[in-house]
């Protein structure tokens, strides 16, 4: 009979985590040992399968008193499904079908604690994931009964909790990269190379560590072009500098992926920054009287950026100034 009940969570959990509506698979599935699913004769869970896609569809649009209905037609036509397990993640669909998110995840949480060895963990993790990805994408979360605030916060958390508990499972690593990326979409660049960092460190090999060396890249170049174009120059440069490395470590390491977002391009334009930023600071000597530490600046621009724009303004700085001098090449 566990053997029966296995079966039949398990085919609660597929059609939750994949099915499409409207959609009947052509097989049913089985959990076997170690978690690996394997198909099954096919027809025998037809009918098991059409009341579960229902049932997600009922809670899917928020229909939460006939989702619970459908529920417990679910259990009374299969007793052999009836759990506490189930019942935890029944009492959680609900809150998730009222909208009731912050509540919602409690309750997935309290099925992932009591439940660690239930079939239903993973559509629990599911769906803690679509509601942190509601929570990122601008969602606010409720405080207390009357107040709202920023759902961001709670939506990290809620990414954070996944990645623990999922680890490198599929979901474990889109939770990482959701709140890398959605780091970067807000602007918070910072934050976002951290996270990238994090991410590398856990995950340093395959499709995951190439998005995170890319991410950590993308992410230390956009702090500095996060500042207003005019004002660059002005701010800290190492930002670049790491830019850089990590952009043509990026080449070395997957040099068609490199290619195909124009790499080179992206370190040129680095390079034409980091020398504009040693070039201020020669103009800024200059303004101030002093020549000599003003033209040590321009010497270095010319001689590390030759083909740069800056190197071009760095040498007519130069000839101006003190008349002819020879740049060390």
């Amino acid at each position: 009979m566990r053997g029966y009940r296995i079966r039949l969570i398990t085919l609660l959990l597929m059609v939750l985590l994949f099915r499409q509506d409207g959609i009947v698979l052509a097989d049913t599935w089985r959990l076997q040992q170690g978690k690996e699913l394997k198909p099954v004769s096919p027809g025998s869970q037809d009918s098991f399968m059409l009341e579960v896609a229902e049932i997600k569809k009922l809670v899917n649009s928020g229909q939460d008193k006939a989702a619970l209905r459908a529920f417990d037609k679910l259990k009374q036509d299969n007793p052999d499904i009836t759990g506490p397990d189930l019942d935890a993640f029944i009492e959680a669909e609900i809150l998730f079908c009222q909208g009731k998110f912050t509540k919602a995840v409690r309750a997935y949480d309290k099925l992932l604690i009591e439940f660690p060895d239930s079939q239903l963990i993973e559509a629990a993790l599911s769906r803690q994931f679509d509601i942190a990805t509601a929570f990122l994408g601008g969602r606010k979360a409720q405080v207390l009964k009357f107040f709202k605030m920023s759902g961001y916060p709670t939506g990290t958390k809620i990414m954070e909790k996944i990645t623990d508990q999922a680890g490198d499972s599929s979901i474990g690593i889109k939770a990482a990269v959701a709140v890398a990326t959605n780091y970067e979409k807000r602007k918070k660049f910072n934050e976002a190379y951290i996270k990238w960092q994090d991410i590398s460190s856990q995950w340093a090999t395959g499709q995951t560590a190439k998005d995170a060396l890319l991410g950590m890249a993308r992410s230390k170049h956009s702090v500095y072009n996060s500042h207003p174009e005019h004002k660059r120059a002005m701010y800290d440069a190492s930002s670049l500098s790491s830019a850089k490395t990590y952009y043509e470590r990026f080449k070395a390491r997957y040099p068609e992926d490199a290619e195909k977002i124009g790499a080179d391009g992206i370190v040129r334009q680095i390079e034409q920054q980091r020398a504009y930023k040693e070039f201020t600071i020669g103009q800024y000597y200059e303004r101030t009287g002093n020549r000599q530490a003003a033209n040590l600046y321009y010497e270095m621009v010319a001689r590390q950026w030759p083909n740069t724009q800056a190197a071009e303004m760095a040498e007519q700085m130069l000839n101006s100034g003190s008349g002819n001098r020879e740049i060390e090449k």
